[in-house]
């Protein structure tokens, strides 16, 4: 089998696997292979976050069409680089509860598996709230750390406290669809 084959095949099975995880088939996660089960779960995960995304390219799109749309669009650029800070922590955080309410389930300890899970919320928050404070309170000062000019810095002071001040909501996300994802998957079975 020559090389180009093995890759067509490689890419067939891919898709196949793409499609079933779009469809939302039912899939009994221990009786697949490992390489199946991690593939079949990360799809919706990289889905996610490939939406994420979407948030900076249409704020990019809208401020474009600005007056100043380039003290604009270096706002919302550097914004969004120091808000990806907060999206891997929230990552960090969402894996970490997956994990902990997927084995108080495997323990078929539910309370506990609810325990665990508003735990996370709270310490979260306590999290997402002290980032958000020095975000709003240094909105500035951190867009001037980041290169920004001192205009650039000035008019995109407050679009900056708005976002690092909201950021709650973006950490949530993440974690409630972490913790979700292990009941859907246990639901499933």
């Amino acid at each position: 089998m020559t090389t180009i084959q093995k890759s067509a095949g490689k890419a067939s099975l891919f898709l196949q696997l793409l499609k079933e995880a779009l469809q939302g088939k039912e899939i009994d996660y221990t009786t697949v292979s490992i390489r199946k089960a991690v593939i079949m779960l990360a799809i919706p995960m990289m889905l996610e976050m490939m939406m994420e995304s979407v948030f900076a390219l249409v704020d990019l799109y809208f401020v474009g069409h600005l007056k100043e749309s380039s003290i604009a669009i270096q706002t919302v650029g550097l914004t969004e680089s120091v808000l990806t800070v907060i999206y891997s922590v929230a990552i960090g955080m969402s894996m970490a509860a997956t994990a902990i309410v997927a084995r108080r389930i495997g323990e078929k300890n539910n309370e506990g598996a609810a325990h665990s899970a508003a735990q996370v919320l709270i310490v979260a928050f306590g999290v997402n709230t002290l980032l958000s404070l020095v975000g709003v309170l240094y909105a500035k000062d951190i867009l001037m750390a980041m290169g920004a000019t001192e205009q650039a810095a000035e008019h995109g002071k407050m679009f900056t406290q708005i976002m690092m001040g909201s950021s709650i909501a973006i950490m949530l996300l993440f974690l409630i669809n972490g913790i979700f994802r292990v009941q859907v998957m246990r639901l499933l079975r």
